[in-house]
């Protein structure tokens, strides 16, 4: 009985020895399973950044929504102008301005389809030599102006859009209040009168030293 004994718990004991191929194969699936841990966590982050950009960008669009709704909705009187006693660049002032802007790019934009008009249903055939030249002169003039007006409406299409951004009124340079006065005498300007005489100033002396 004793023999029988020892034989079975042996046979208990001894274990079938792995073989190297098994031992391999057990590190690359431990391997990549660590590899795969990482991964996941690195995609959940990038997903959690991305949401959260998302959200930002909805809430400042919402923000613009809301300021360009209260811009439309403020309501002006025929007389009204701005005044130093109120806060400067309010809902009131901003609708002001907004409508002296758009008032001035429909009379540029009719008198550049006028000049167009102009040029085009003119007649040609001219004997005259001084008659011609002087219309080529008039000519030169209205492309001028009509270039002008171009530059114009593309300052004014930058005004409105600051002022749909909330940066109206401002320096570009150093932040500062530009003021009602030189905003009513060129609705379009961006800098301060100080800031616009250093930037001369520094244009004049690129000048003279070239």
């Amino acid at each position: 009985m004793s023999k029988k004994k020892v034989i079975s718990s042996s046979k208990k004991k001894t274990t079938k020895p792995k073989t190297s191929a098994q031992s391999s194969k057990t590190v690359i699936a431990k391997a990549k399973s660590t590899k795969n841990k990482p991964q996941k966590s690195m995609t959940s982050k990038k997903k959690k950044i991305t949401k959260k950009r998302s959200s930002v960008n909805k809430n400042t669009s919402k923000s613009k929504l809301n300021s360009l709704t209260k811009l439309e909705n403020a309501s002006l009187d025929v007389n009204y102008k701005p005044s130093d006693n109120e806060e400067y660049m309010n809902e009131k002032q901003l609708a002001y301005f907004k409508g002296k802007l758009i008032d001035w790019k429909d009379e540029l934009i009719s008198q550049s389809q006028e000049t167009l008009y102009n040029l085009k249903t003119e007649s040609r055939d001219v004997s005259d030599e001084a008659e011609r030249a002087s219309r080529e002169s008039d000519n030169i003039l209205e492309l001028r102006t009509r270039d002008r007006y171009r530059k114009l409406l593309s300052k004014i299409d930058s005004a409105l859009r600051r002022i749909g951004d909330g940066t109206y009124g401002y320096c570009e340079e150093t932040g500062e209040e530009i003021g009602l006065r030189r905003l009513e005498a060129r609705p379009t300007a961006t800098l301060t009168v100080d800031a616009q005489e250093r930037r001369e100033m520094l244009q004049k002396q690129f000048r003279d030293d070239r």
